[in-house]
């Protein structure tokens, strides 16, 4: 017969269990309902940038407090940018849109179409900036009694000081210092590096960092509103050019592991033509960024939580890191990945992604295909914040997956419940000009710039993963094997598929260029404009066609012709009858052109700006002045 003694003995282990159970449901009971935000955005970071996405060839920089955070939750190895340039990325990740719904395509912008005579296409319009009245993130989060900062790059407007603002946008606090960067040019950067002179701004640290303000600045963020739930949308200035440092000892660290002298690597020839990373200033960037990211992650480990007590910052915090688009080809190597940014191939568009915060599994890596456009809808959840019933997302909440199962694609889904099976980029741009979409493994590639061109094939298809097992196995990241002739089936489906999201999105295409000074098919045939005339406010457009249909007119107008920050819109005209088009001018107008656009995708631009020179002229020297 069992005494008292004996089955206390042998329920102890029971008993200590139920103890901690209880414990750990005492402390989920009191843990606070609206978990804080971190949302890291770098700069230019490639995807083969981190020692912990090091693929084939040995990665050169070393990175280790971002391999040990990666450690901490999950990484994903099929993560995307919602473009391969800066500014749609920024505005898609706070906007929610995709940047063809948006049409903030790339960077800059805001300006009507032109094109030199040694441009066979023309970019189409697309917007200078996010409009302000965007429901973002930020106002989201306000909305649910969030503190709300930004710290660093913001970049969605024309250029850095442009309207919107963040606090245009619903930010309640925002620093933009490139701190270490500041002023640090490419006239000299072997000379003038931090030292541990107390009056210097940028003196080194213990560890022998520079002081950094961009860093400083979010950390004071986080400090002064941790008493409340708080969003910090923290977008590091690094790596961006210019490709310089402060950090002699990193400098020489990794001009030694290269074997390159530092002097090859300045001026004209900052950037390399030789394939590795070769580049011992970037190197010293990448390895800075990932100090400065520890300093993050350490204050949030070892502060005291005040909304619960007897907890870590970091015990209720979600932290995202991420990269805005991919390395830039020449500063870095994205090897065994095509391309680099300003290109919808992998190398532009495939960028490192780790996640970690309360209830997700350590540890982690998914082969789940997630973009930077599911930040908003699964901070949302993540917070339980409510949107407005006419607030659209184009990305996918992925917390399901993030709290159960990271390796279950089918826990990402759409809004109408069916599982997400696709992406879409669209990059009408540059010397690209293409859209792609990516399902089930394989990528497809529209290429706009295809007439009489052999270099470049209308269609791409390529596989980059096949399913083994449940498990996705690499085949053709490089995108080196077309298959586009040995599967037309499954290319016209996607094409197919690619056409109907465009569609659905109202996305613009690159024209070609009739002041084109090669050969084009159909040059001959494109319209001309007889007539612009005013009266009242309307104008109307008299033209010829010249042998081919006229599919889109257009006028490009802005309200603030010759300031500084000049900012061009674009509106649709309407058909009169057989040889005419008018509008009526959006009030305030100054200035404004006409376009058309033919159904060979010509674009004609009245007055023409085949002279325009974004060094020595300005587009109101050539637009039409609205009368007084």
């Amino acid at each position: 017969m069992k005494t008292f003694t004996h089955i206390l003995a042998s329920t102890a282990p029971l008993l200590g269990l139920i103890s901690l159970l209880s414990s750990a449901n005492a402390s989920e009971e009191t843990r606070p309902a609206k978990p804080n935000i971190v949302l890291i955005v770098s700069d230019d970071l490639g995807w083969q940038d981190l020692k912990c996405y090091d693929v084939d060839a040995p990665l050169a920089y070393d990175t280790p407090y971002l391999d040990a955070f990666a450690k901490r939750g999950v990484m994903f190895w099929q993560a995307y940018s919602p473009a391969p340039s800066c500014s749609p990325s920024r505005c898609a990740i706070v906007s929610g849109n995709h940047p063809a719904r948006a049409q903030k395509t790339h960077v800059l912008g805001g300006k009507p179409p032109y094109a030199s005579s040694s441009s066979r296409m023309v970019t189409p319009w697309f917007s200078g900036r996010m409009p302000e009245d965007t429901f973002t993130i930020a106002r989201a989060l306000d909305s649910n009694g969030y503190t709300t900062g930004h710290a660093g790059k913001w970049h969605i407007a024309i250029d850095h000081s442009a309207f919107p603002q963040p606090k245009d946008v619903g930010f309640d606090f925002t620093k933009s210092s490139r701190g270490a960067h500041s002023g640090r040019g490419l006239d000299n950067p072997l000379t003038g590096f931090a030292t541990r002179d107390e009056k210097d701004p940028y003196r080194l640290d213990e560890n022998g960092f520079p002081y950094h303000q961009n860093n400083e600045d979010a950390l004071d963020f986080i400090k002064e509103n941790k008493e409340d739930p708080f969003f910090l949308y923290y977008c590091t200035w690094l790596v961006h050019s210019p490709i310089v440092t402060r950090n002699e000892a990193l400098l020489k660290k990794y001009a030694e592991r290269m074997g390159v002298d530092p002097a090859t690597r300045v001026g004209k020839n900052t950037k390399s033509k030789k394939p590795g990373q070769t580049n011992p200033f970037y190197g010293a960037m990448v390895e800075s960024l990932d100090y400065y990211m520890g300093q993050v992650f350490e204050y949030l480990d070892k502060t005291d939580d005040p909304r619960w007590p007897g907890h870590k910052l970091s015990e209720n915090t979600y932290v995202i890191f991420t990269s805005d688009n991919g390395g830039v080809v020449g500063y870095t190597d994205n090897t065994p990945l095509d391309k680099g940014k300003t290109s919808a191939k992998e190398g532009g568009t495939r960028v490192p992604l780790m996640i970690v915060g309360p209830n997700i599994q350590k540890g982690a890596q998914s082969d789940a295909m997630v973009n930077g456009l599911d930040f908003y809808p699964t901070i949302v959840s993540l917070t339980g914040t409510k949107l407005p019933a006419e607030k659209h997302l184009d990305g996918c909440d992925i917390s399901p997956l993030l709290l159960g199962d990271p390796t279950d694609k089918s826990l990402i889904k759409l809004s109408d419940g069916s599982v997400r099976e696709f992406m879409v980029w669209h990059f009408p741009h540059n010397n690209d000009y293409e859209s792609t979409i990516i399902n089930d493994g394989y990528k497809l590639i529209r290429n706009y710039d295809h007439v009489n061109n052999p270099s470049e094939p209308a269609i791409e298809l390529f596989q980059l993963y096949k399913s083994e097992n449940g498990k996705d196995v690499r085949v053709d990241i490089e995108e080196a094997k077309n298959l586009a002739k040995s599967m037309p089936e499954k290319t016209q489906d996607m094409d197919n598929q690619l056409t109907s999201m465009l569609t659905e999105m109202k996305a613009s295409y690159p024209s070609y260029n009739p002041d084109y000074k090669g050969e084009l098919p159909n040059q001959d045939l494109i319209p001309s404009i007889s007539q612009v005339s005013e009266k009242g406010g309307t104008v109307t457009v008299t033209y010829k066609e010249n042998g081919a249909t006229i599919e889109q007119a257009q006028l490009i107008y802005t309200h603030n012709g010759g300031d500084k920050h000049e900012e061009w819109f674009k509106a649709p005209l309407t058909k009169v009858d057989e040889t005419s088009f008018k509008i009526a001018l959006p009030k305030e107008t100054t200035h404004y052109f006409i376009n058309l656009i033919d159904e060979n995708k010509f674009l004609v631009s009245y007055p023409s700006l085949k002279k325009y020179s974004r060094k020595t002229s300005k587009m109101t020297d050539f637009a039409l002045a609205t009368k007084p």
